[in-house]
C-alpha cells in the first residue's frame, strides 16, 4: 500500500510527537514524585528509579562549559541538526520505513532532551538498569528513543535493499 505525501508527513510528525510526549510525561511524573538522588528499587538492584538533573550531555559531558559554549554546543547545534534531519525525512520518500521510523525516534528523543535543557537548564534522568552483563548509566525515555532509532537505522543500513540515509548521502 502506497502512503500519500500528506499522510506520510502526518505519520512521521505523529511518531515524533509520540516520542516527545512519552518522554515529557515520564519526566514530569519523576520531577513531581521522586526527590533528587532518591533510589526506588522497582526490581531489586536490577531496575532502579532515581532522579538526577544533568546539566551536560551524555555522561554529563559539557556540564563544566561556560554559558555561551553550553548554549551553542548543547542547544543551538542540536536544534540545527534536528531541523535538518526532520526536513530531510519529511521531503525524501526514498528511504526505507525502518530508516524513517528510526530518524523519527531520534528526532523525538532529541527534542525531548533539548526541551529540558532550554526550559529547565538540565535534563532529567531517572532510570538505571543492571542486568549483570548489561549495566547502564542513568538515562531517560528520550535516550531510549534515540537508542531504538539508532538501532533501527543501523539494521536498515545493513540489511535493507532500499536506499538508506547513508548510501544516499555518500553518493552526493
Amino acid at each position: 500500500m502506497k502512503i500519500t505525501g500528506k499522510i506520510r508527513i502526518i505519520l512521521i510528525l505523529s511518531l515524533v510527537l509520540l516520542n516527545i510526549s512519552c518522554d515529557q510525561i515520564s519526566k514530569r511524573v519523576v520531577r513531581q514524585s521522586i526527590a533528587p538522588f532518591e533510589r526506588i528499587q522497582v526490581y531489586k538492584n536490577n531496575f532502579v528509579l532515581t532522579k538526577v538533573e544533568n546539566t551536560g550531555a551524555a555522561y554529563s559531558l559539557g556540564s563544566d562549559l561556560g554559558p555561551f559554549l553550553k548554549i551553542f554546543l548543547l542547544q543551538i547545534i542540536p536544534i540545527l541538526v534536528l531541523m535538518f534531519l526532520l526536513k530531510h525525512i519529511l521531503t525524501n520518500s526514498k528511504y526505507s520505513k525502518e530508516t524513517i521510523i528510526g530518524f523519527a525516534f531520534i528526532i523525538g528523543g532529541g527534542i525531548g532532551n533539548l526541551f529540558d535543557r532550554i526550559v529547565y537548564g538540565s535534563v532529567t534522568d531517572f532510570l538505571i538498569l543492571d542486568l549483570g552483563v548489561l549495566k547502564t548509566e542513568i538515562f531517560n525515555l528520550a535516550d531510549v528513543s534515540i537508542m531504538i532509532g539508532s538501532i533501527l537505522i543501523l539494521f536498515s543500513a545493513i540489511f535493507n535493499k532500499k536506499e538508506s540515509f547513508f548510501k544516499e548521502s555518500s553518493n552526493k
